[in-house]
């Protein structure tokens, strides 16, 4: 059974783990940034109070308050899923409020539906924000189809500034009957 938890140290071994195996690809959605030491168990700590530090932040180069969560099963990091608190005029364009990614040997088990499904009742039960943007590449069906199964409805396909088509949809949160299993 998959949980959503907030970023913590005792994570270190499955982390290090899981970001093995994405062998140096971006990992949507972990707030993992060029410089940040997770390889390290000093460093990893450092970078998990960053996380969890990132939802009290105030906007600097485009970075806004965020949310973290990780995707756990027992004690095995799955994945990660992040909420921007707010949009910026580039976030609007192609990042996003939410962010996810699921690491290579959890594929396919339904972790990142199961995670923007709760992260969306959650969102939901709050009361704000009325309504989400996801953004996924062009040619990532699977990621399309977790957005759609969560309710995202497609505005429209942009190109990026290296030429790449990716698209946008909107959830509407007041239409979200997910009950939240816990709190996230």
């Amino acid at each position: 059974m998959f949980t959503l938890v907030a970023p913590d140290a005792s994570f270190y071994q499955s982390f290090t783990e899981s970001h093995s195996e994405w062998d140096g690809a971006h990992q949507d959605g972990a707030g993992l940034f060029p410089g940040d030491d997770v390889t390290s168990q000093k460093g990893f700590e450092r970078w998990v109070r960053k996380l969890l530090d990132a939802e009290r932040a105030v906007e600097k180069d485009g970075i806004v308050p965020c949310t973290f969560r990780w995707i756990t099963e027992g004690p095995r990091y799955v994945g990660s899923i992040a909420f921007r608190h707010y949009l910026t005029p580039a976030l609007l364009n192609s990042g996003g409020h939410i962010g996810y990614g699921v690491r290579p040997s959890d594929r396919g088990r339904g972790a990142a539906s199961w995670a923007l499904q709760e992260l969306c009742a959650h969102l939901a039960a709050r009361g704000e924000p009325d309504r989400v943007l996801l953004t996924c590449d062009d040619s990532n069906a699977a990621s399309a189809k977790t957005i759609e199964r969560a309710g995202g409805l497609l505005e429209d396909a942009r190109t990026d500034a290296d030429g790449r088509p990716f698209r946008r949809y909107w959830i509407d949160l007041q239409a979200v009957h997910v009950p939240v299993t816990k709190p996230c």
